[in-house]
């Protein structure tokens, strides 16, 4: 069964095909995408797929995403997981985007906080990590807030658009969360 986190003002929830709207709406935003590793969507047809891809993932063990959304109304507003989830090395990169209309109101940092939470105690993960286009100010700085050490640049790492971008990689370590 898939889990269920909730926070004070959110509620993060299994994606499902009828969110294949708020899916396309966010990730069609070149906004969103510039510094996400992955072309815009161009075709509604295309976040059904990734619908698909993040129950595959799930099921296979290799990612969890969860859709976050507000309490106080339906829709998404983003998603946040894990991708390159391996159970057997206990770690896992953490993900995330919000639609810019909800962006500036702390929701990527409380739906973070609980998905780490849960990375820890309940999937037993030793170690989060994330990677961050350079140029990726805000995550950043919601990385560093949250506790991760910047560990180094990696060079041209991910394309977008055709171009490679150099990257930052993140983690946290569970014996530092604890702290």
């Amino acid at each position: 069964m898939f889990p269920i986190l909730e926070t004070k003002r959110l509620k993060l929830r299994e994606i499902q095909h009828q969110d294949a709207g708020a899916i396309y709406s966010c990730f069609s935003n070149d906004e969103v995408t510039r510094y996400y590793g992955q072309d815009t969507l161009t075709t509604p047809e295309q976040a059904i797929h990734m619908v698909e891809l993040f129950a595959t993932n799930y099921a296979e063990k290799r990612g969890i995403r969860w859709g976050i959304e507000r309490k106080d109304t339906q829709g998404l507003i983003g998603t946040i997981g894990y991708n390159v989830w391996s159970p057997r090395h206990k770690r896992a990169e953490i993900g995330y985007e919000i639609h810019p209309e909800f962006w500036g109101q702390g929701y990527a940092i409380e739906a973070a906080s609980a998905v780490i939470a849960y990375g820890f105690q309940v999937l037993g993960l030793t170690r989060i990590g994330a990677v961050v286009f350079l140029e990726n100010q805000a995550s950043h700085a919601l990385l560093t807030k949250l506790g991760f050490e910047a560990e180094g640049i990696l060079r041209q790492y991910i394309y977008q658009n055709g171009v490679a971008h150099d990257t930052r990689v993140y983690s946290i370590l569970k014996t530092n969360h604890l702290r």
